[in-house]
């Protein structure tokens, strides 16, 4: 199973189009979505082409593919424009006999942790910075920002497949990766 991670869209249709068109490319089964989906937060700029209702009915298109959580910018009335549910703080996906946590990262974070045991995943987005390290017999991810990535990281998203976690650039080449051993 090939899983495609994908954080902090914030309402940019270019960026969402460009999201999608690598979740093809890599032809993965689901689209996990970290959070901080249509709405951009007044801490951020305006991202590029930015349309929150568009990038909602772009995304309900794959909604059979979707797995997604609640970012802090993320609100209960976004759920009634996203046709798959999107508000739980964290969700789990087993994947090759391990745990997958997976989570916006505004709540669970290295710095406060699930109650996770040796060999599981925490993958999260939120801080917009790629991440791909064990911590204590934990795994800490993140794919960075598919719309506004920051420092001076390129727009980016996660790959999970074979074990191997690989951080990737638009256009496919990876600059960082992990194996869950």
């Amino acid at each position: 199973m090939k899983l495609f991670f994908m954080s902090d869209i914030h309402g940019s249709l270019h960026y969402v189009k460009e999201g999608i068109k690598s979740f093809e490319r890599e032809k993965a089964d689901y689209l996990i979505i970290l959070g901080d989906t249509l709405y951009h937060g007044p801490r951020n700029p305006l991202p590029k082409d930015y349309n929150p209702k568009e990038v909602a009915d772009i995304l309900n298109k794959y909604k059979e593919k979707i797995i997604a959580v609640r970012g802090n910018c993320d609100s209960e009335v976004d759920q009634m424009m996203i046709e798959y549910d999107m508000m739980s703080d964290y969700s789990i996906v087993l994947y090759n006999n391990r745990r997958i946590y997976i989570t916006h990262g505004h709540i669970y974070n290295k710095n406060n942790m699930l109650k996770l045991t040796k060999g599981d995943v925490l993958i999260h987005g939120h801080t917009h910075v790629t991440v791909a390290e064990k911590y204590e017999n934990i795994y800490i991810l993140n794919p960075g920002s598919i719309t506004l990535p920051k420092d001076n990281g390129p727009n980016s998203y996660g790959v999970l497949e074979n074990n191997l976690f690989e951080i990737k650039d638009l256009e496919g080449n990876t600059f960082k990766s992990i194996y869950l051993d």
